[in-house]
């Protein structure tokens, strides 16, 4: 059986073709090539289209099939993994009625802060395990404020994966994973949050059907199966956000094991059996995949809005004259420091780490005769380094304390000069797979309709390519004293 898995990133789709018996991917496809767009409309805010979604997974999909690796008739069930935190609204006809709002987008901060307020600090963090923060809830109460009359015609809300699931299967669900993610589950409770429920006035009605993460959330309609290429009525057996599927794809399911990415956005994201939560909501506690009421899995995750896009601004902001290898090359030929050019890189929304605030992306002490563009693509990788490094101390206070973080060898992660600049800056062994957001959503199809016995069975055959250890934490714990200075002073401003 193959088992085909779907990545609904910010930048792109990403599909995958796995081999459920040897575990080994077919083949792995990006739609479109160049970077998606984000639609500002406001400063802070930040949209994308869920239809442009569907017609890139299709294409994506077909650009897969047109390899002719394998027969798409073999695929047997699909998982799909997505950008995290965002809003999707459909009617009753599963019409959508306004682009999402995405994960980045800072337009709700005040709302869920009074929320905080409201419903308790203590009792907040206790039954949700974070603030309303930014998240999808009070995303939510944003468009019921300010967009009442699309509000009144919303039937269903969903997390972006839930909307592929639907246009794939024409059914709507959800698990207890993404509803935590969006800040609607009471942990202690074991329910709907009646507190944020009655605080922002919405009906439980607007909530689809909860499953599981790994079990069937519907199966393919004829119509889509005629138009893809695939058998009619073979089941969406899996469905986790980025963070969680991430993690899942580098075998990271149990207490004290930790994950990274690096891609549009930063995470690290540790496994707790514990309902931990940091105080100031900087990092934040959701249900992992393999979570249940009887065996707590908490994933508790360290995110950075300003990564990978600051990698991206800076190969557009010097002409787009170098690829990201070029890049990666010229920035080796810098020792660390960048010759004093520093960078924050909080350019993509409110910072949770931060504390939601608007710190903004900041480039300090360029010398106009000895800074070259090799230096700015160094700054920037050490910059989005010692952002992690500052996200991850938080972590170490909340009592995680990793001897080991596991990565794809992707986005950030193909940069040998970020590689090193991370493992440097955090001091901890970075062990890198082959492996990518997809692939890890093929995988969780195979758990969901029951091939694998077990998640860990499905990683079986994963074995890592290397390992990178700290050369010189000394000399980068000297750096990012440097630049957490900067970063104290253009946060008191």
């Amino acid at each position: 059986m193959l088992l085909l898995g779907i990545d609904v990133g910010t930048s792109s789709i990403k599909v995958a073709i796995v081999d459920a018996q040897t575990q080994q991917c077919i083949i792995s496809v990006q739609y479109p090539d160049a970077e998606t767009g984000i639609t500002t409309l406001q400063k802070g805010w930040a949209e994308q289209s869920p239809e442009m979604w569907w017609e890139n997974v299709q294409q994506a999909i077909i650009k897969a099939h047109a390899s002719k690796k394998y027969n798409s008739q073999d695929i047997g069930a699909i998982g799909i993994a997505y950008q995290m935190h965002g809003l999707v609204c459909v009617d009753k006809n599963q019409q959508v009625l306004r682009d999402s709002i995405i994960w980045c987008d800072s337009r709700a901060v005040e709302i869920g802060n009074k929320a905080f307020d409201a419903i308790g600090h203590e009792k907040s963090l206790q039954h949700l395990l974070n603030s309303p923060g930014n998240f999808t809830a009070a995303k939510l109460a944003w468009v019921k404020q300010n967009e009442p009359e699309i509000f009144a015609q919303i039937d269903k809300i969903m997390l972006p994966g839930d909307f592929i699931a639907m246009k794939l299967t024409g059914q709507i669900t959800t698990s207890v994973s993404s509803l935590s993610e969006g800040i609607f589950w009471d942990f202690k409770n074991q329910e709907l949050s009646q507190d944020v429920f009655d605080y922002f006035g919405f009906d439980k009605g607007l909530i689809p059907e909860v499953k599981e993460v790994f079990t069937p959330h519907g199966n393919v309609q004829a119509s889509v199966a005629e138009c893809l290429s695939l058998k009619t009525g073979i089941p969406v057996s899996y469905k986790a956000g980025d963070q969680p599927n991430n993690a899942l794809s580098l075998n990271v399911l149990e207490p004290g094991e930790v994950a990274a990415t690096a891609g549009t956005s930063g995470v690290i994201y540790g496994v707790s059996n514990q309902l931990v939560y940091d105080h100031q909501s900087r990092i934040n506690s959701f249900a992992h995949v393999n979570f249940t009421e009887e065996r707590k899995r908490i994933g508790v995750l360290l995110c950075i809005n300003g990564t990978g896009i600051l990698n991206s601004w800076i190969k557009n902001i010097t002409g787009n004259t170098f690829s990201y290898p070029e890049m990666n090359a010229a920035a080796a030929g810098i020792a660390p420091g960048s010759n004093g050019l520093q960078m924050l890189p909080f350019g993509n929304g409110a910072e949770r780490m931060l504390e939601n605030k608007l710190v903004q992306s900041h480039i300090h002490n360029i010398d106009f005769n000895v800074h070259k563009p090799a230096h700015l693509f160094r700054a920037a990788q050490e910059g989005i380094a010692f952002a992690f490094r500052y996200g991850f101390d938080i972590m170490r206070e909340n009592g995680m304390q990793p001897s080991l973080i596991r990565a794809g060898k992707a986005n950030m992660f193909l940069s040998d000069v970020f590689t090193h600049c991370f493992v440097n800056a955090t001091n901890v062994p970075v062990e890198l797979y082959d492996c990518d957001g997809s692939v890890g959503a093929a995988k969780g199809a195979g758990i969901g309709t029951g091939f694998y016995k077990t998640p860990k069975e499905a990683f079986s055959n994963s074995t890592p390519l290397n390992l990178v250890e700290p050369t010189q934490a000394k000399v980068y714990d000297e750096l990012y004293g440097l630049w957490k200075g900067l970063l104290a002073k253009n946060m008191a401003v």
